[in-house]
């Protein structure tokens, strides 16, 4: 008897965990289906990665491109027979909602992801969750529509994943205490007076993971740590007085799960997106997948070290907005985004990304129980205000 086919909806697919996704699906041996594709402004590639679904057979039947402008500029002859062309957000969350979507890897980076992961989770769907603003926006939101809708939300973020395997071998209140491990980025060794200095360059200049500009920004200022944190607060149903993180330089613990009987349970791997990806997109099977195995046949160091907080306040931010919750996720998420603009435009230092978001979370307008189109507004007023902060 064949085995069920799972069909994936890829929102962000151009992006590097999109990459991975489709290489995830392309091994899965016909277990799992790309049912659509979507991306912004990159629309060639867009085109490209269906092209290559179609000449393995298994054209999507449907690309989005949320960017109408660059949509417009596109040449879509080359688009595989049988596979609808969509534009615009409205189009994606309809999409996304369509009863052929099994499972909807959201992808899409930054607060742009939200009201597509909503939309599916309001139909119900399957989220593997790579877009952690999700729930660092709208965490307590979101995670009462999983409830209400029956959807689950299973994480892709290798620090959560990892907490999400851990957490299997006890129950909820058994649990003490979850630590997220951070390579530290390019700056774990700088001083506060040489990271004062860094540039743009030093700044994209991962040891480790290959990401995006944005993403790899978060890692050197640990500001991606910061909101780890509040998404492993709402996803895993933690107090901020249960979160923890520690640099992990070799970025081969992916993060840690302590029980109440002081237990310590880890999952460990080479540094790749496509187990995490593999394990969301197959959960609850493990199965023989493409991403690199520990080798075991050669020593391994492992080091840990706590952050210190005069060179990385971003955590104690993190931590703050994970205890007060309302709309402090939403406001430093927003806030962040549009440092980080301002510091790749050569318009902000590196040193005053975290201030900038500091000072914008401490002048807004805390509400413990906001609507979600307050969340959204509020998002808006966040990147002015910073937009303000880089102006002065």
């Amino acid at each position: 008897m064949a085995a069920q086919v799972t069909n994936v909806a890829v929102l962000g697919s151009t992006g590097s965990i999109g990459e991975s996704a489709l290489a995830v699906i392309a091994a899965s041996q016909g277990r799992l289906r790309v049912v659509g594709l979507s991306a912004h402004s990159r629309t060639a590639d867009l085109l490209r990665q269906a092209q290559q679904l179609a000449a393995t057979g298994a054209a999507p039947r449907w690309l989005v491109a949320t960017d109408p402008q660059a949509a417009a500029r596109q040449d879509w002859s080359g688009l595989p027979a049988g596979t609808e062309l969509l534009i615009g957000h409205d189009a994606l969350e309809a999409a996304v909602r369509q009863p052929e979507v099994d499972v909807v890897l959201a992808a899409i980076v930054g607060s742009a992801g939200l009201r597509s992961t909503w939309a599916a989770i309001d139909a119900g769907k399957t989220i593997a969750l790579a877009n952690k603003e999700t729930l660092v926006m709208a965490g307590s939101l979101v995670m009462g529509l999983a409830a209400d809708r029956n959807a689950k939300i299973l994480p892709v973020d290798s620090e959560h994943s990892a907490v999400f395997q851990a957490l299997q071998a006890g129950r909820k209140h058994e649990v003490h205490r979850v630590v997220l491990t951070a390579s530290g980025g390019p700056f774990r060794q700088f001083t506060a007076e040489r990271m004062a200095s860094v540039t743009v360059a030093e700044a994209l200049d991962h040891p480790t993971w290959n990401m995006g500009p944005k993403i790899t920004v978060d890692s050197a200022t640990m500001m991606n740590k910061a909101l780890e944190l509040i998404e492993a607060r709402w996803l895993f149903d933690l107090t901020a007085d249960q979160l923890g993180v520690m640099i992990h330089p070799q970025s081969v613990v992916h993060s840690m799960v302590e029980f109440v009987d002081g237990s310590v349970i880890a999952q460990l791997s080479p540094p790749d997106m496509k187990l995490p990806i593999q394990y969301a997109l197959e959960y609850p099977n493990r199965t023989a997948g493409v991403s690199p195995r520990m080798d075991w046949t050669r020593a391994h160091m492992l080091e840990f070290q706590p952050p210190d907080p005069e060179r990385f306040p971003a955590v104690e931010l993190g931590l703050e907005a994970a205890r007060v919750g309302g709309t402090t996720g939403a406001v430093l998420n927003a806030a962040n985004e549009a440092a980080v603009a301002g510091f790749l435009a050569g318009e902000l230092a590196f040193m005053e990304i975290v201030p900038a978001c500091r000072g914008v979370l401490d002048h807004h307008d805390f509400d413990p129980n906001p609507t979600l189109e307050q969340l959204i507004a509020l998002d808006g007023w966040a990147r002015q205000e910073v937009s303000r902060w880089v102006c002065t």
